[in-house]
């Protein structure tokens, strides 16, 4: 699946920041920062991105309610989103697929191999939906 659009959600300046530089710089794509869940909502509504990589832990709006708000509306229901979290322990990555997430990222991320994680992700799973 092709990206040209990223959305990065974050409620830390640093990590959307680092994020931002990785997926300019190394991916080559545009880049729509988001710090809440409900900026991601309004954001991803209005720039159609091809991927969406979304903080578990923020506050107000988690990451998995971001989500479930996501696939509930029409016109973000289809987009794949990728979770970032340090909470990779294998129940927990196991139920944020089960939450329709098409993977997950460890953090802290690499920059230099970011934009490579997120293709692996989106090919695994392009192949599991066809």
């Amino acid at each position: 699946m092709p990206v040209s659009k990223v959305l990065l959600v974050d409620d830390e300046p640093h990590i959307r920041r680092i994020g931002e530089l990785s997926l300019k710089g190394v991916g080559k794509w545009k880049v729509v920062l988001a710090s809440s869940g409900h900026e991601a909502l309004d954001a991803a509504a209005r720039e159609s991105p091809d991927v969406i990589l979304l903080d578990v832990m923020m506050p107000g709006m988690d990451g998995q309610e971001t989500l479930g708000e996501l696939r509930a509306r029409e016109v973000t229901a289809a987009i794949p989103i990728i979770f970032m979290t340090a909470k990779v322990q294998k129940h927990e990555v196991d139920r944020y697929r089960e939450l329709g997430a098409a993977g997950v990222i460890p953090k802290p991320f690499d920059p230099m191999s970011l934009p490579g994680q997120i293709l692996d992700i989106l090919a695994s799973y392009a192949s599991t939906r066809a």
